[in-house]
């Protein structure tokens, strides 16, 4: 008994050793164990704090921030291209987009070009996919695509916007005041741009959204001063009723209103055809 109880005791003197040397060691949990020496009835919450310490990940929580910040950002940036490049194969096949692109195309000599002739002709599939090419290059670049079709900035991922953060904060800031300022206190009126603006945000529709209206629609908000709320309030109610109309003529609705009256949501019924 005493022979297995001398390596117990030199295991046990060891792993004490050893606990006092990690907690010395460290500045500071050694301010700690002195801080606890000092003030032992404070015992449990250094217990809390030493063990708090121990588990805390070793990576710096500002690189996690970081990394996680970066990934969505690029994840964002993809994203966005993707989706922009649908948005142009789709704008192709719109007669409005296709023919102003195709006369641009004409104009600079560009669609003529894919029709050569000798050793560089081509086969019709060749020279039909070139044209494609062209008409979308010009779609992307010479005309004005607004709203969710824009081309992404790389301003706009999330990544830019936190570090222009301050500089955007700064900006609204300066615009507010210029506001208040010609508009309130100097009493000026309304610009169309600030028209446009007041309508947007009674509209509850961001910058985007608003931008992909027609132009027509624009014209006729301001035709009817929307940017006057009782305006806007009877431009309102039209809408509403005019949507409820709609949706009473709409031969789905129809078929919900009477599946919600005979069946409910509350009921599943299985019929065989």
């Amino acid at each position: 008994g005493e022979a297995g109880g001398g390596p117990q005791a030199a295991h046990e003197k060891f792993l004490l050793i050893a606990t006092a040397y990690e907690t010395l060691k460290d500045e500071e949990t050694r301010k700690d164990y002195d801080y606890m020496l000092d003030h032992p009835e404070e015992y449990y919450r250094h217990y809390y704090h030493y063990y708090s310490r121990r588990l805390a990940p070793k990576v710096d929580v500002r690189i996690v921030i970081l990394v996680t910040v970066c990934a969505i950002s690029v994840f964002q940036f993809f994203s966005w291209w993707s989706s922009y490049n649908e948005a142009i194969n789709y704008l192709a096949t719109v007669p409005k987009y296709r023919i102003q692109a195709t006369e641009i195309a004409r104009q600079q000599g560009l669609l003529n070009k894919t029709k050569e002739k000798g050793k560089n002709r081509r086969s019709k599939e060749e020279i039909r996919e070139e044209e494609e090419e062209i008409i979308k290059d010009i779609i992307k670049n010479k005309i004005d695509i607004k709203g969710g079709y824009q081309k992404p900035k790389i301003y706009d991922i999330l990544l830019f916007q936190i570090l222009l953060a301050p500089f955007y904060l700064c900006k609204y800031v300066a615009w507010y005041c210029w506001w208040i300022y010609c508009f309130t206190i100097k009493g000026q009126e309304y610009g169309v741009e600030e028209k446009l603006y007041i309508i947007r945000r009674y509209m509850k529709m961001s910058q985007s959204q608003f931008d992909s209206l027609e132009d027509h629609q624009k014209e006729t908000f301001l035709e009817r001063q929307l940017w006057i709320r009782e305006n806007y309030e009877v431009y309102k109610r039209e809408q509403e009723e005019e949507l409820k109309k709609k949706m009473a003529m709409d031969p789905r609705w129809k078929r919900y209103r009477r599946w919600m009256k005979n069946e409910g949501p509350g009921r599943l019924t299985f019929i065989d055809d």
